[in-house]
C-alpha cells in the first residue's frame, strides 16, 4: 500500500528573514496583486518559486532556486525528518469554535491510479498540469505538498503526532490573522520508522492537489523514458491527515452561469418541475434552509437571479441512476452530480466540454460574491450548493471515480514554504 518517508526537507534560513513573511497561499488563489504584495513585503517569498514572473518563468524560478541556495536563503537539513504540520482556526459555522487540523508532511512514494493506492477524486485541466510540469522540469522541487486523507479508525498515527507535540516546542509558530500554523521536526529514527509502518496497510485520497499529484507522475514517467537518473522524482511531498479528523472542513464550490445565448428563468423552472419540488424563499434564508436540508440528507441547492431565489428539492434520487446511468450511486448521488446531470447538461445545455473549458460555467467559494456577479449582470444566474461530505468523497473515490472540477474546497489551505522537497536530495 502507500509507502511514507523522511527527507531531508529545504527551508528557509534566519538569513531569509521571518517565517511568516516567507511563506503564501496555494498559488492558485492568488491574485497578481497579492503576489506582488508578498514580494513587496520580503523579495525572498517562495511566491517567486511557485507562481514565477518574466519573459521565462520557469527558467527565472530555477534561477532563483540556484541563487537562494548558493545564498544560504534556503538549506536543506542535515538529517531525513518528518514535519508535522498543525493549523489552528476558528469554525466559520460553529460560532467562532476553536479547531485544529494536524497532518503529516512526508514524501510518499508515486503510484499510478491503477495501483488504487493513490485515489483521486476530482477531474483535472490540461493547462494547470502543463503549467506546473514545466515549473518541475526547470526546479526539480515541490513547493508545495499535496493534500490527502488517510483512513484510521483507531487514530493510531494522529495520537501518535499529538504525543510529539505535547512533548516538544514547534519548529514554527506563527498567526496569518486567520489561521495559526505550527510545524514541528520529527529526526528520531524509532519515531519516523513507527510512523511509516501506520502507512503500510492504507491508502490515500487526495483531497487537494489533484493537478500536481497527475504532473508528478508525468515528471516521473518523463525522467524515466529520457533515461534522467532521478530517484527523488519517484516521490512527491504530501501533507497526510485523518480523515475522519474533527478539523476538516469542506466549503461548497457555487455555481456561475454566464454567457448563454438564450436563458429563460421561466422555461428553466417549469423542466425542473418534473425532478423537484420548487419553493420560491429569500435570499437572507438561503443558508439557513441549505444546511437544514443536508442535515435531513436531503438533495438539494438554491437557484438565484436578479429578481428571484428559489429552493430546489430532488423529488427522488432514485431518478438520477437513469440520467448517470454508467456511473456509481456515490457519483450520482452527489449534489453537484445532481446539478450538473439534471440542470446543467440536460436543461441548459451545457456539456462537460463547456465545462471543462469554463466557457459558461465559472465557480466561487463566496456567497457574497457569487450574489454580486449576479446582481451587476455579470452573470446570468447562481446556484448555491451545499458542501460534499468528506465520507462522500471517499467513496466516489473508492470507486474509482472523479467528481466534476471544483466539487470541493478544503479549509484552510495549507500555506507554501514552510517545508519544501527538492528531489536531488535523496
Amino acid at each position: 500500500m502507500a509507502e511514507i518517508k523522511a527527507f531531508k526537507g529545504l527551508r528557509y534560513t534566519e538569513k531569509a528573514g521571518k517565517i511568516d513573511d516567507l511563506v503564501c497561499p496555494p498559488y492558485d488563489i492568488i491574485s497578481e496583486n497579492e503576489r506582488k504584495a508578498f514580494l513587496e513585503n520580503n523579495s525572498c517569498n517562495v511566491i517567486r518559486l511557485e507562481l514565477p514572473r518574466g519573459e521565462d518563468p520557469y527558467a527565472e524560478a530555477g534561477a532563483t532556486l540556484t541563487k537562494w541556495l548558493q545564498d544560504s536563503i534556503l538549506s536543506c537539513d542535515m538529517d531525513e525528518g518528518l514535519y508535522i504540520y498543525e493549523l489552528k482556526f476558528k469554525s466559520a459555522v460553529e460560532s467562532g469554535k476553536e479547531m485544529s487540523l494536524k497532518g503529516l508532511v512526508c514524501r510518499v512514494r508515486i503510484e499510478d491510479f491503477e495501483t488504487g493506492v493513490v485515489l483521486p477524486h476530482e477531474e483535472t485541466l490540461s493547462k494547470a498540469k502543463t503549467d506546473r510540469f514545466n515549473l518541475f522540469k526547470a526546479t526539480n522541487c515541490n513547493f508545495s505538498p499535496i493534500y490527502s486523507l488517510f483512513p484510521d479508525e483507531k487514530h493510531v498515527t494522529r495520537e501518535r503526532m499529538d504525543r510529539i507535540c505535547a512533548a516538544t516546542a514547534p519548529r514554527y509558530d506563527f498567526d496569518d490573522a486567520l489561521v495559526i500554523h505550527r510545524l514541528w521536526v520529527v529526526n528520531d529514527p524509532v519515531t519516523i520508522s513507527a510512523f511509516c509502518e501506520d502507512f503500510t496497510d492504507r491508502k490515500l485520497y487526495i483531497a487537494d492537489g489533484h493537478h500536481r499529484y497527475e504532473t508528478s507522475i508525468n515528471y516521473r514517467n518523463y525522467c524515466r523514458d529520457n533515461d534522467i537518473y532521478n530517484p527523488g522524482s519517484n516521490y512527491v511531498m504530501m501533507f497526510l491527515t485523518d480523515m475522519a479528523d474533527e478539523g476538516l472542513v469542506v466549503f461548497p464550490t457555487h455555481r456561475l452561469i454566464r454567457g448563454l445565448e438564450v436563458f429563460d428563468e421561466k422555461a428553466l423552472l417549469e423542466s425542473s418541475k418534473v425532478y423537484f419540488d420548487i419553493e420560491r424563499i429569500a435570499l437572507d434564508d438561503v443558508e439557513g434552509k441549505m444546511e437544514e436540508l443536508s442535515k435531513e440528507n436531503k438533495k438539494a441547492f438554491t437557484f438565484y437571479t436578479q429578481e428571484n431565489c428559489y429552493l430546489l428539492v430532488l423529488k427522488d434520487k432514485n431518478a438520477m441512476r437513469e440520467i448517470i446511468p454508467k456511473q456509481s450511486d456515490a457519483y450520482r448521488f452527489l449534489d453537484v452530480s445532481i446539478l450538473h446531470g439534471l440542470i446543467l447538461e440536460r436543461l441548459l445545455g451545457i456539456d462537460k466540454e463547456n465545462m471543462a473549458n469554463q466557457k459558461n460555467l465559472t465557480y466561487t467559494r463566496s456567497f457574497a460574491e457569487a450574489v454580486q456577479s449576479v446582481n451587476c449582470g455579470e452573470s446570468q444566474c447562481a446556484f448555491f450548493l451545499n458542501p460534499t461530505a468528506v465520507s462522500e468523497i471517499g467513496e466516489v473515490a473508492a470507486a474509482g471515480e472523479k467528481m466534476p472540477q471544483k466539487s470541493t474546497y478544503f479549509y484552510p489551505k495549507l500555506t507554501t514554504g514552510l517545508v519544501m522537497n527538492k528531489m536531488d536530495e535523496v
